[in-house]
């Protein structure tokens, strides 16, 4: 770091991505919970020669083609969305619109949570999730400031009912919630339809998981009218170019592919199932995911060796050194293949590892 940096932020503690190999092919990967499916036929028909051609031209800053799409589609109007460089990109703006009060969130939850805080300043109420890695909506309600819930949760999985979002919303009335929804295809309920009834509301969601586009970068935020005003300002403030020609026209066109989505999110539910199963068969345990990953651990091998035993064996997971989910791994639900290689090293794992101890006892 240079001599130059502003303090203010050579302190921060940056947010760590899971691995990305550059060599692809020795690794099945299963770290980063990308859609093991091409995105739909549409979109990559968006990627022409002629599309190419047009990069000369800035993106559309209104993203209106594509605002109008996400309208239709989730039944609001285009006044209710804005559009984001991946859903980080919004929750940076909604800490920064809605940060003031300060901002609760669950101990176990995207790890880039923390880090928006740190880097603006925002006081973090930490709510510790029970004992079984839920959420309890009342420790939520009525804080005296804002709300921020990943629902599904990450790396839990585990998911609140829409009536049960509604609790903690109609209980801080004069503060904002903000609804994480990154994994909610994959089984949950949406809060989408809470923000025609509630003003301090705002919905994110990205095209990263189920639509498999994490490559794309393209995030979009539902909320009132008001709301979003709020984010259009602070996205026109840093950047209203912030999504590029491909990706608007990427993201419009897998929008009118709605039978591509629900084919890949079921066979990924399906595929969740089958290795869950498979897994407690083996000896693990997990939470109830309805994201897509899994979320483990065996009462024989701690996380961290599985992790890298796993590595050995080239399947990525990942692994988290929080203290208190320190002996899990999430696994990110790939095609049956994939699930299938990860079932047979797990085996190999355990079997050594088995045979090793019979060893030393001999």
């Amino acid at each position: 770091m240079s001599r130059f940096m502003s303090k203010a932020y050579a302190r921060l503690d940056a947010y760590t991505p899971g691995e990305q190999p550059q060599n692809l092919s020795s690794f099945v990967k299963l770290n980063t919970n990308e859609s093991p499916f091409p995105p739909s036929p549409m979109a990559l028909a968006c990627l022409t020669e002629a599309a190419g051609r047009q990069l000369r031209l800035y993106s559309d800053p209104t993203g209106r083609a594509l605002r109008e799409r996400l309208a239709k589609t989730y039944g609001v109007a285009m006044e209710n969305v804005t559009l984001g460089n991946g859903s980080d990109d919004l929750l940076n703006f909604a800490f920064m619109a809605y940060g003031d009060a300060g901002m609760a969130y669950a101990d176990i939850s995207y790890g880039f949570n923390a880090v928006f805080a740190d880097k603006l300043g925002v006081k973090s109420e930490i709510v510790p999730l029970k004992a079984d890695l839920t959420i309890d909506p009342a420790d939520y309600c009525g804080l005296g400031m804002s709300i921020l819930i990943d629902n599904p949760n990450a790396p839990t999985g585990e998911a609140l009912s829409r009536k049960a979002v509604e609790r903690v919303i109609a209980g801080n009335p004069d503060n904002m919630v903000i609804v994480d929804e990154a994994y909610v295809d994959f089984g949950a309920e949406s809060c989408v339809p809470l923000t025609k009834k509630y003003d301090n509301l705002l919905v994110i969601q990205t095209f990263s998981k189920s639509r498999a586009l994490a490559g794309a970068r393209l995030g979009f935020a539902i909320g009132c009218k008001d709301v979003i005003a709020d984010m259009e300002l602070l996205r026109n403030s840093t950047n209203p170019y912030n999504i590029n020609r491909l990706t608007l026209s990427i993201g419009e066109a897998a929008l009118c592919d709605p039978a591509y989505l629900e084919q890949c999110t079921q066979t990924i539910m399906e595929n969740r199932a089958y290795t869950a199963e498979a897994l407690k068969g083996m000896g693990f345990s997990m939470t109830n995911s309805l994201a897509n990953f899994l979320f483990v651990k065996h009462s024989e091998i701690g996380g961290l060796e599985l992790y890298q035993k796993l590595k050995e064996k080239g399947v990525l997971v990942r692994h988290f050194e929080k203290e208190r989910i320190r002996e899990y791994n999430r696994i990110t639900i790939g095609n049956r293949q994939q699930m299938d290689v990860l079932l047979g090293r797990i085996t190999e794992i355990i079997n050594e590892r088995r045979a090793c101890a019979c060893g030393r006892e001999a």
